[in-house]
């Protein structure tokens, strides 16, 4: 049975249902979080690969304690079809916040890229921040990562250049203002 600490987060697109993790896909996500391909372009220094099912549990709760404060969470891309979670998408406040300046995120399984599914989660997580009433979402990408940041630009995002304030080292940033993501309904 999954545990949930916070309000749940299901939403649904043309192909994608976004939804806390559950304990029971510890196997998904030790997969995903095991493999430097994915974890290069996670956080700051050198890739931290995960190794155990116990690790990939804990790593679960932790999303489950992320997500405590909506619209905040971490949550997996299930694809409606098959079932198969495709990644993780997030809406976190971001690290050293001066203003609780809010950040979303992606990273999908080698299995399940080029397929659009980044784009189609983040357009929904984007939507629904501005909805709950944040003001303002970041992207923060590694300089040298064009697959995100041509998610970024997908989903209508300024490049705001390159800044080292939220991670320690240089960041491709991308924003939108709710007054901006109105204005292009």
């Amino acid at each position: 049975m999954t545990q949930r600490m916070a309000p749940a987060m299901d939403l649904e697109t043309d192909r994608l249902r976004i939804r806390p993790w559950g304990t029971q896909e510890a196997a998904r996500v030790l997969d995903i979080q095991s493999r430097p391909e994915v974890v290069k372009w996670l956080g700051d220094g050198p890739p931290q690969l995960m190794r155990t099912l116990g690790e990939a549990r804990e790593r679960i709760t932790s999303y489950h304690r992320r997500s405590a404060l909506p619209p905040r969470g971490f949550w997996a891309i299930e694809v409606r079809e098959t079932g198969v979670v495709a990644g993780s998408v997030i809406l976190l406040t971001l690290p050293n916040a001066e203003h609780d300046e809010v950040e979303i995120g992606w990273h999908l399984h080698p299995d399940s890229w080029g397929r659009g599914y980044a784009t189609e989660a983040a357009a929904a997580v984007l939507a629904r921040g501005f909805a709950h009433g944040l003001p303002e979402i970041f992207a923060l990408t590694h300089t040298d990562n064009m697959p995100s940041q041509a998610v970024c630009r997908r989903i209508g995002m300024r490049d705001l250049g390159v800044r080292e304030k939220w991670y320690d080292g240089p960041s491709q940033v991308f924003g939108l203002t709710a007054e901006e993501y109105a204005g292009r309904a």
